[in-house]
């Protein structure tokens, strides 16, 4: 699977309330979600952010609390995927269950231009583009399972069409 998109640049400890305050979670509409993402550290990024947008970020993206509010409110603002330099766990499994792709890249990509600068990124072999100046940088690659897992939307539609086999 290939994505391409505008970049969206976070830093470091990237916590779930930032990504989705508190306030929010009297619903689990992603796209009523996705109306309040990122809000308390950008306010002006739910009017920026368009669908195939790509959230590049440091180390420990979604650290925090366990709620699947956070990937959910990235997925119902299109966000089609987050690279960052590693996760919290539990956003990790949050993420993998509701079929947001996330890549874990070792190199900086936070000097990006935000809004501005795409990436190409290849889930299949882990290779992300960044598409103004060609350089390419590696993540770390799904096993097949998992990748068939995102493809597929998340874990519920995974079982779902498992079971109508």
């Amino acid at each position: 699977m290939i994505l391409e998109g505008r970049v969206w640049i976070f830093g470091d400890n990237i916590d779930t309330d930032a990504i989705i305050a508190a306030r929010y979670l009297s619903t689990v509409v992603p796209e009523e979600l996705a109306a309040h993402l990122m809000e308390d550290i950008k306010p002006d990024f739910p009017g920026l952010v368009k669908p195939g947008d790509i959230i590049v970020a440091g180390n420990n993206f979604g650290c925090g609390s366990s709620r699947e509010h956070a990937p959910l409110a990235i997925k119902g603002a299109g966000v089609s995927c987050v690279v960052a330099r590693s996760f919290a766990r539990i956003f990790y499994r949050n993420a993998i269950n509701i079929g947001l792709p996330i890549l874990e890249c070792s190199d900086d990509l936070t000097m990006l231009r935000p809004g501005e600068d795409h990436l190409k990124v290849d889930l299949d072999l882990g290779q992300i583009t960044h598409i103004e100046n060609g350089n390419q940088y590696s993540a770390e690659q799904f096993p097949p399972f998992m990748q068939e897992l995102i493809s597929c939307g998340g874990l519920i539609d995974y079982v779902k069409a498992r079971l109508d086999q």
